[in-house]
């Protein structure tokens, strides 16, 4: 299990945070996500829709049952010198749920900070994995010829900028190699600075950033984080389907897995979905999310993503630049598994082999640290070497 916690380390210093300027609050005055108070958090995470513009994800008639298990896990751990049960982590970190399956049943389900099982949590940089899966699901529907093919395929807007010859697999692998700057605490880095204002009337306003930025590297060379990317990516699926991101996600999601609640999706400036953050569902559809995923993208006896894809979006597609042991189309590599992540303490992790998969929503008190990851790791091991006993 020791082997699990460099890379848990190293991702958790390297998740992306959503341009605040981007975000369209209800009302004026709001203050950054990035900086709730923890009050503000316990309030307004399950609870954005009263904070920001969203639009919503529908579920449909059917719910995926989640049946508990004959046998649930209760582990302990040591961490930092202090021995855990999960109720006294989820207190001490600020967690306000937990959930873990196995064979696609419940073996813990926790919650805290008041949070109910019908409550939505948002995701923050969970949402670029689900936006990943949602460029398998336009392959498979033939919306999307290839992975080869051209950016400026969908976005014809980017003709002529340092986008001219990326193609879509290199903007999946955030390896495009136009000029980025992910810096948080930088008032004008590309981060806080995409998005931020209307440019060009007609053209979505991350778009008409990111085609003035400049080229610091061959395409596909070296992987640089990059969250103006998977909005990028978001506003591609959009046109390659002509379906709002909300939309597509109800028809090849929300519906064919079974979700129990309606998703919500924060939206940007110019009224469409951010395709790198922010999306809210509950705990348990996090882990239909990724119980969908460990079964290969067949729902209900239907295939929604190709058969291939799974394969390659969870597995190592680039190492140069990225954490070891790699990274996929937008999923975090681990050993032995793959996770998507968002800063605050949130993840669905799942370890294939093990047939097992991890949900933790949190409220962190920052957005990253080596402790909390080191912490959320420990819980990670515990948990698995519990679920060997089920």
């Amino acid at each position: 299990m020791r082997k699990l916690l460099p890379a848990l380390l190293i991702s958790g210093l390297l998740l992306g945070a959503p341009a605040a300027q981007a975000q369209t609050p209800v009302k004026a005055g709001t203050p950054s996500i990035l900086f709730w108070t923890p009050e503000q958090q316990k309030a307004w995470y399950p609870a954005i829709e009263k904070v920001y513009r969203v639009n919503t994800v529908r579920r449909g008639g059917q719910v995926r049952a989640l049946p508990k298990a004959a046998r649930e896990i209760d582990p302990t751990f040591s961490h930092a010198g202090k021995t855990y049960s999960v109720s006294e982590y989820m207190r001490a970190y600020n967690v306000s749920g937990v959930l873990v399956l196995k064979d696609g049943q419940i073996i813990m389900e926790r919650y805290g900070l008041g949070r109910r099982p019908r409550d939505r949590w948002t995701s923050f940089s969970v949402a670029k994995s689900v936006t990943s899966t949602l460029v398998g699901a336009a392959i498979q529907d033939g919306h999307i010829n290839s992975l080869e093919d051209p950016v400026t395929a969908y976005i014809p807007e980017l003709k002529g900028s340092a986008y001219e010859g990326v193609n879509v697999r290199q903007l999946l692998m955030m390896s495009s190699g136009v000029k980025w700057n992910e810096d948080y605490t930088d008032p004008k880095s590309d981060v806080a600075q995409a998005g931020a204002a209307i440019l060009e009337p007609g053209v979505n306003p991350m778009v008409s950033y990111m085609r003035k930025l400049p080229r610091a590297n061959p395409p596909g060379a070296k992987f640089t984080y990059n969250t103006g990317e998977t909005d990028l990516v978001g506003v591609l699926v959009s046109k390659a389907t002509g379906k709002t991101l909300s939309r597509y996600a109800s028809e090849k999601l929300w519906k064919p897995i079974g979700m129990e609640r309606d998703g919500i999706w924060m939206v940007d400036l110019a009224g469409h979905e951010r395709g790198g953050c922010c999306m809210s569902m509950t705990l348990r559809d996090y882990g239909r999310i990724g119980q969908f995923l460990l079964e290969g993208g067949v729902a209900r006896g239907k295939r929604i993503l190709p058969e291939w894809w799974t394969a390659q979006a969870t597995t190592p597609q680039i190492t140069e630049g990225a954490p070891a042991p790699g990274y996929g189309y937008f999923w975090w590599m681990i050993p032995e598994g793959y996770a998507a992540r968002g800063i605050f303490g949130q993840s669905i992790v799942t370890i294939p082999e093990e047939r097992l998969v991890v949900v933790v929503n949190s409220a962190w008190p920052q957005a990253t640290g080596r402790e909390l990851s080191a912490a959320q790791a420990a819980l990670l091991a515990a948990i698995r070497e519990a679920a060997k006993e089920v």
